[in-house]
């Protein structure tokens, strides 16, 4: 399957929902959206990681160093309580918006 590009504002929504699993690395996150996309999403570092931390001044993630799985040093990622509220209203924006697209798209011509 090839590679889909993200929509703008994408990313937060899906960096705060792989957190909501739990804390996780940044490497972490960007492997487990590339999976849970079926490998389609990829996500950019150039884009990653300007969006970590621009979730972290907002409030929605800390963030921590500790060792790796392989014993590496990583800043490990988790969400906040304010987090949790914002995943959950985006994620209902987002259900709205693909409702509507979807009736826009197969109303008849």
């Amino acid at each position: 399957m090839a590679n889909i590009e993200l929509l703008q504002g994408t990313l937060d929504l899906l960096i705060l929902r792989v957190l909501h699993s739990g804390p996780q690395h940044g490497w972490g996150i960007a492997q487990r959206i590339h999976l849970l996309s079926g490998k389609a999403l990829l996500v950019e570092e150039g884009a990653f990681y300007p969006a970590l931390h621009r979730m972290e001044r907002n409030g929605w993630i800390e963030a921590e160093w500790r060792p790796s799985e392989n014993n590496r040093r990583a800043k490990y990622y988790e969400l906040t309580s304010a987090g949790r509220k914002h995943l959950a209203a985006e994620c209902e924006g987002w259900k709205r918006l693909t409702m509507v697209m979807a009736q826009i798209l197969e109303a008849p011509q």
